[in-house]
């Protein structure tokens, strides 16, 4: 029944201790290369790669322990079919057979109806980043069949336009050279959790001299142990950056030359910003004036200045702009000038993958279908016409992460949706599923990688055969395609053969990388000079060739092409009606022992995070009668859940702060942070807005 699948490259029965190239495969900037230690067919031993620069032999806490994922008691082993209530987690053992025989029996009936392919759905994330197992055999599939497609917006796309409209691109400074910075601003980021190879490198450069100051309206571990913490209300860093140009460009703080040379639109820039003063920013913000303009000297003086921007200060209304207008500053500065000076948010378009030949999209032939935005799945399962009768989830457990989650647990509990999960466990979205399928582990499988926050390919090799009858996602899909009758060579490629194809690139961005050589060393570098400073003579991939601070890209979008300040939709400034009722900003950044929902089942992790627990500064929860280690309730009008409360000060007055993501079945009341947050999206790429959500908060008495 279960051949050998195509990603295997050891036998159980292999008996030589070995140690195999890897690559941690999860949504971080860090992209580790890793070592696996195998004996007698097991893996004994996973750890950082010592040759690799930028993993430098260490793994974060998480990922140190993934051996403990791989072979953990409740994994799944096996094929399953639901035999209770949708979400009551009741299933039987079947046989792949089976499964995928009802699988493709299912898919084929509704591509032939009347309503065709367009009901069905691929609804996959970022539980895997390698583009084999994250976006190969999948997206053919899925084009070949015509089924609606996915725009994948939960993380960064909101950030990631912003920074399109300014510098061309998802580019910024080599991440290595931080540690040469005199001045970094941590920028709504909380590297110690969720960017820990940077984070050694921003020590490094304190340990020199360096000032580094944390924005963020929390003072997370990382703000902690900097230089200064700056904590505007979430939501207003467009405001702040703001400020900053008005105070450059007033006091003279600027490089001209640099300005003159590789700019587009500083005069009507320099005229926007005489509105936006220290004295407005500083009310937005809630911070004091002399905060603002000692920041904008601060960064006008001190050189290299650096700027880590994160993905937490995007996700609201306005976060797409806001990105934009942050980017703006190292060119107004000239911080391009020197290696250790600019802004990064991604690094992935310094790669040129190929994506179109690992995906397929001409298998569509000519067929336009309907897009669905992942941010507002809710929605889309209760209300689209015509309805989405089938949703094939992997990489992904959309009932944890995905906003407004009680309309989200209504689509996923309709009798008429046909939903296969494909997972490791049994997830909260798998308690919903009417088929779950066992995927294989980063253990088990091939697979090649590009970084967020690193210029190096990494290639992943299969430590250990597949445990159980688990399978890759890319062998499924084969199967799949030939249950379906999809008769095109692509859907015979091996895993091998994506990872190669991924690789072939005219772009001189690959020049000298190969599948072959990676699998071998585990890595290679983009071939990018070290220490090179991208952009110190312009050169910025936007269509002048400049940095934009006039963007006609933005301006044919009928959006204002010059920075300005988009304020969140919910906050005491912006909507005071509904501040009235909900007063406290909440926001829901990375548990360190969890990584988005991934680890969040697993006992050690629980153990180390405790329980769902809610941050909140002395005097708001003064004044709601709250003590520490109270349980309380979080609410709006979207829904509520219960926590335990945290009287820290770490959040500054007005902002209650909720680490996540708890799976719902870890929960006390079955409930996790996005039973509060909304479906609305952000300003550009179609973002979630997790960060824009006020809420109230109560005792919840014996709760």
């Amino acid at each position: 029944m279960n051949a050998p699948h195509t990603a295997s490259a050891l036998k159980p029965q292999d008996t030589d201790r070995k140690v195999v190239h890897a690559a941690c495969p999860h949504d971080c900037p860090d992209t580790c290369a890793m070592l696996v230690t195998v004996k007698d067919g097991r893996a004994i031993e996973i750890k950082g790669d010592p040759a690799m620069p930028f993993t430098d032999g260490t793994l974060c806490t998480k990922v140190s322990h993934y051996l403990e994922r791989t072979y953990a008691p409740d994994r799944l082993l096996h094929p399953l079919k639901r035999v209770g209530a949708k979400g009551r987690s009741e299933f039987k053992r079947i046989s792949w057979d089976e499964a995928l025989g009802e699988i493709a029996a299912r898919l084929k009936a509704l591509a032939a109806s009347d309503e065709g392919p367009q009901t069905i759905l691929p609804m996959s994330y970022a539980g895997t980043m390698g583009m084999a197992q994250y976006s190969s055999m999948d997206r053919r599939f899925f084009h070949r069949l015509g089924a609606t497609l996915l725009d994948r917006t939960l993380c960064s796309s909101a950030g990631k336009a912003g920074i399109k409209a300014t510098l061309g691109a998802s580019v910024g400074m080599d991440p290595e050279c931080f540690e040469d910075s005199k001045l970094i601003l941590l920028w709504g980021t909380n590297p110690i959790v969720s960017n820990l190879h940077l984070w050694s490198r921003v020590q490094e450069a304190k340990r020199r001299g360096a000032k580094v100051i944390a924005i963020d309206p929390y003072r997370s571990l990382s703000a902690e142990k900097c230089t200064q913490h700056i904590a505007p209300l979430p939501g207003t860093d467009g405001a702040l950056a703001l400020g900053m140009m008005h105070v450059l460009v007033a006091e003279n703080l600027i490089d001209r030359d640099y300005i003159a040379r590789h700019t587009l639109g500083f005069d009507e820039l320099a005229e926007r910003v005489k509105q936006y003063t220290p004295e407005w920013a500083a009310k937005i913000c809630a911070l004091p004036v002399a905060e603002i303009v000692q920041l904008a000297r601060d960064y006008g003086t001190i050189r290299p200045a650096a700027i880590r921007l994160n993905y937490g200060m995007q996700r609201h209304a306005g976060g797409g702009i806001a990105a934009r207008t942050i980017a703006c500053l190292p060119a107004l500065v000239g911080a391009w000038r020197e290696a250790a000076g600019g802004v990064l948010l991604s690094t992935g378009d310094f790669y040129a993958f190929d994506h179109a030949t690992l995906e397929r999209p001409d298998l569509l032939g000519g067929r336009v279908p309907r897009i669905v935005n992942q941010s507002a799945i809710g929605d889309a399962l209760t209300s689209s016409t015509p309805p989405i009768r089938a949703v094939i989830v992997y990489n992904n457990n959309p009932v944890a992460v995905c906003p407004d989650s009680n309309k989200v647990i209504a689509g996923f509990s309709r009798e008429d949706l046909f939903c296969v999960v494909m997972d490791s466990f049994l997830t909260d979205t798998a308690d919903y599923a009417d088929i779950v399928l066992p995927a294989t582990t980063q253990l088990e499988h091939f697979d090649v990688h590009k970084s967020y926050g690193h210029l190096y390919v990494l290639a992943n090799n299969p430590a250990i055969a597949p445990v159980g009858e688990s399978l890759p996602n890319t062998e499924v899909f084969r199967r799949l395609a030939a249950r379906m009758g999809f008769d095109e060579p692509c859907f015979r490629d091996t895993d091998e053969d994506l990872c190669r194809q991924a690789l072939v690139s005219t772009s001189p961005r690959m020049r000298g990388i190969s599948w072959d050589e990676a699998k071998q060393a585990g890595w290679q570098r983009l071939p990018v000079p070290e220490r090179s400073a991208p952009f110190a003579q312009g050169g910025f991939p936007s269509p002048s060739g400049k940095c934009e601070f006039r963007s006609d890209w933005l301006a044919q979008q009928g959006i204002d092409p010059l920075p300005f300040f988009n304020p969140p939709a919910e906050s005491v400034a912006s909507n005071t009606a509904l501040a009235r009722r909900y007063p406290l900003s909440f926001i829901s950044p990375p548990a360190r022992h969890f990584l988005n929902s991934t680890f969040a089942n697993l006992k050690r992790f629980r153990d180390f995070e405790k329980e769902p627990r809610l941050e909140m500064h002395p005097e708001d929860a003064a004044a709601r009668g709250i003590a520490d280690g109270d349980a309380v309730r979080v609410f709006n009008d979207r829904g509520s859940y219960t926590l335990r409360a945290q009287v820290d000060g770490k959040p500054r007055r007005g902002v209650v702060v909720a680490p996540s993501v708890w799976w719902k079945k870890f929960s006390p009341d079955g409930r996790n942070a996005n039973d509060v947050t909304s479906q609305r999206v952000a300003d550009l790429g179609g973002g979630a807005t997790f960060y824009d959500c006020l809420v109230e908060v109560e005792r919840a008495g014996g709760a």
